[in-house]
This record gives structure tokens, sequence and C-alpha cells, in this order.
């Protein structure tokens, strides 16, 4: 992305050319990475998690405040899933393309609901954790 980016600017500034299609190159690329490094960084435990409140807690109600909060981002991640895959099959129906490349939207909406699937087994897992957590306290 950076080497696309330096050309299309280089060529631009330079010789008076543009890259074609590198903004669309660009964006797109930046949705993949992002829509599949989020998944991995769930999964490898490296997300934002802030417990300085929650570990003060009884190993049971820490274990609750994790089944709501998993159960919410199941839900919300279900949500993600079937919303990229509706707005895929939009994109695919109207044949919705980018402006300069010609590079058609719908396999980037379908590889984010599939990215997304990652992250609710994670959430499942660590849901079936916590459940097993509360019941034998």
């Amino acid at each position: 992305m950076a080497t696309i980016t330096c050309i299309d600017v280089v060529g631009g500034k330079v010789f008076h050319w543009r890259l074609f299609g590198a903004i669309d190159t660009v964006v797109l690329s930046q949705i993949v990475a992002i829509a599949f490094s989020a998944s991995m960084a769930l999964i490898l435990g490296r997300h934002i998690q802030v417990d300085l409140f929650i570990n003060r807690l009884p190993r049971r109600a820490q274990a609750v405040i994790d089944i709501i909060a998993l159960l919410l981002g199941l839900g919300l991640f279900i949500l993600i899933i079937r919303q990229f895959c509706m707005l895929g099959y939009s994109f695919q129906t109207s044949g919705e393309y980018s402006a300069s490349a010609h590079i058609p939207y719908y396999p980037f909406a379908y590889g984010i609901a599939l990215a997304s699937i990652p992250v609710c087994l994670v959430h499942l897992q660590k849901f079936l954790v916590s459940l097993i957590r509360l019941v034998k306290g």
C-alpha cells in the first residue's frame, strides 16, 4: 500500500503521471488488512481490554460480566456478518464497482463477513469457558 501511494505521489509530482487505480487499490487493500487483522488480534489476545474494576470482583461476578459482554459481542458480530453478506449481495446484484479501476466491491463485503466468522467462534469459545467458570464457582 505504501509503495503504491509513493509511486502515485512521485509520479504525479515529478512526472505529471498518476498511477491508474491507485486510490481504489489502496482503499480496498486497507479494508482487507483491517478486517482480517482485527480478527487475528482477538484470536491472539492483542485487543484492548480494561480489567481494572472487574478484577476486584468475586470470580462468579467476573464470570457473569464476561458472559454478558461476550454475548453482546457475539450478537454484534453475527449482525455484522449478516449485514455485510446482505451488502455483498446488493453489490453483486447491482454490479457496483470502484470508480477508476472498476474493481467490484462485492468480494470485499463478503471478505469482511468471512473475516468476522473467527471472531464469532472466539466469542463463543470464551462464552463457554466463562459459563463453565460460573457453574464451577
